[in-house]
């Protein structure tokens, strides 16, 4: 990526940018193409009735305080439950009573609601191991039951989690040749012709120079990320980047800023801070400034504001990297992610990065980008150079449901876009009739998550369990994925479900908003 001339301002052109500081950033417009911009700050956060703010706060200080009590008194009456929160044989607890509070006094309740097993393809339908639990979810029976219920919690956007079809096919034949894995890393021998296809396939796809498939998706964003910025280098990431990103600009070693949710007002703020100020301690100008975002994250269902970040780029000359593990494959007429979602050229994005395991039913992820980044990457990644190549029966899903969606399967030439166009009317449908019934629900239009707060630990624990007892599977999220008081329930919409399936649900949604009163949404 060079030695960041980018990232730095001349001493002429910083002294334009200060002159600039005291002016408004300039306007944009509200849509980009046929594409609306996506909200810069989450509506339905700033419309929450002040009842249920207060009443949410509430819950959970009676639950920290019951809490407190409970542990104060079980370290005296049942010491043996609390051995691993005291010193042992001269060794200190490996944490303290405070830090595991959460989990052992809220995550253990909704336990039930979590890690339930599967016991086939995680499809339209997924089938369930039924289990109770005698002691409040310590353990848990297994009754040997199987069921079949509506899967609303999964990532198969374009439903191409199966087990049979075209894609199972061509898995099928590419072990009968290539066998399972190469049992290598790609430096030595791990490079296959067909590991070699399908990144050819991938650059053209998102419509880059090259492409890195790497067999892990969260190594994908951890460990490329310490290979193109390092010491002396900034990076100025979205406040909600996924964990993954985190890792990564925390092993870089470089400096990390912080800028609030999807506000391209404060990330401006930072960027003339930051290049202004230079280098702590030696005010010398950053090697590289990268900005991190992601296409669409999945806890809020928004879409980054690309435009006006690109709009900034070519403004202030730093380089952009951008996940797309949930918008790539999902978003745009042509499933190609956020870039052809708003119309943006590819090439004014540095870095894309990508998964292959909510739209293509597979797993791992890629690195896309000019010629010389990955080649690059090629030599200095660790996932490239110690990580081991991506098996053989992933590489064909991936290969197949990409070939697929471009329309370059013969035989199935229009099953792809015929996907894309169900997605797309699906993820409406869904969240329209949600906001319809008199539900909060976050997320911009089209995003296949749609996440619908539920606030409370109670609510969330009791929505849960009153989604399986309807025979509807969803997933639900508190905090520290979230904020403390937004907890909330995630729907993953898949072209592969039905009006039917959707309108089944809806009901039972409704009726359980209307036991649980969560049905607050002033806009109705």
């Amino acid at each position: 990526m060079g030695k960041g001339q980018r990232a730095q301002l001349t001493s002429t052109e910083t002294i334009q940018a200060r002159r600039e500081v005291a002016k408004p950033p300039p306007a944009h417009a509200e849509t980009v193409g046929s594409q609306p911009l996506p909200h810069e700050t989450p509506n339905e956060l700033d419309d929450i009735p002040t009842t249920t703010l207060v009443t949410t706060y509430l819950n959970i200080l009676l639950l920290v305080v019951l809490a407190h009590i409970e542990d104060f008194f079980g370290k005296i009456f049942k010491p043996q439950q609390y051995v691993q929160l005291r010193v042992q044989n001269g060794y200190a607890p490996m944490v303290s009573d405070f830090e595991s509070l959460w989990s052992r006094h809220v995550y253990a309740r909704l336990r039930d609601c979590f890690n339930r097993p599967i016991a086939g393809v995680a499809g339209r339908i997924v089938q369930l191991v039924d289990r109770y639990t005698k002691d409040y979810n310590r353990t848990f029976q297994y009754t040997g039951k199987i069921l079949n219920v509506l899967n609303l919690a999964s990532y198969n956007y374009l439903g191409f989690a199966q087990s049979e079809g075209p894609c199972a096919d061509k898995v099928e034949e590419a072990m009968k040749e290539h066998g399972i894995t190469q049992a290598s890393s790609r430096s030595e021998a791990g490079r296959t012709r067909l590991l070699v296809e399908t990144e050819e396939m991938v650059a053209r796809f998102v419509g880059t120079e090259a492409a890195l498939i790497v067999s892990m998706g969260y190594a994908t964003n951890a460990l490329n990320m310490p290979a193109l910025i390092s010491k002396g280098c900034l990076i100025i990431s979205d406040e909600l980047n996924h964990s993954s990103l985190v890792s990564g600009a925390r092993l870089s070693g470089a400096t990390i800023r912080v800028f609030r949710h999807n506000n391209t007002a404060d990330l401006e703020k930072q960027l003339r801070k930051s290049i202004s100020q230079g280098q702590p301690r030696t005010h010398r100008p950053w090697k590289k400034i990268l900005v991190v975002v992601e296409g669409l994250y999945s806890m809020e269902g928004e879409f980054c504001n690309l435009p006006k970040i690109i709009e900034l780029r070519n403004k202030y000359r730093f380089y952009l990297y951008v996940d797309e593990a949930h918008s790539i494959g999902a978003l745009g007429k042509r499933g190609r992610g956020i870039c052809d979602h708003f119309g943006v050229d590819p090439r004014e994005v540095d870095v894309l990065m990508g998964t292959f395991t909510k739209s293509f039913g597979a797993a791992g992820g890629y690195i896309a980008g000019s010629k010389a980044l990955i080649d690059y990457l090629r030599v200095h990644s660790y996932s490239a150079v110690y990580a081991e190549a991506m098996s053989i029966p992933v590489l064909a899903q991936v290969n197949s449901s990409m070939r697929m969606i471009m329309g370059e399967d013969r035989e199935n030439a229009l099953l792809g876009q015929e996907k894309l166009d169900q997605l797309a009317a699906n993820s409406k449908y869904f969240a329209d009739k949600l906001k319809e019934l008199g539900f909060m629900v976050l997320g911009d239009p089209g995003s296949p998550v749609v996440p619908l707060l539920l606030f409370s630990p109670s609510r969330m624990m009791a929505f849960s369990r009153e989604c399986l007892k309807r025979n509807i599977a969803v997933v639900v999220v508190s905090y520290p994925a979230t904020p403390i008081i937004a907890g909330r329930v995630r729907f993953c919409v898949s072209s592969s479900h039905t009006r039917e399936d959707l309108d089944f649900a809806l009901e039972q949604i409704s009726e359980i908003g209307d036991l649980l009163l969560v049905k607050l949404n002033k806009h109705k």
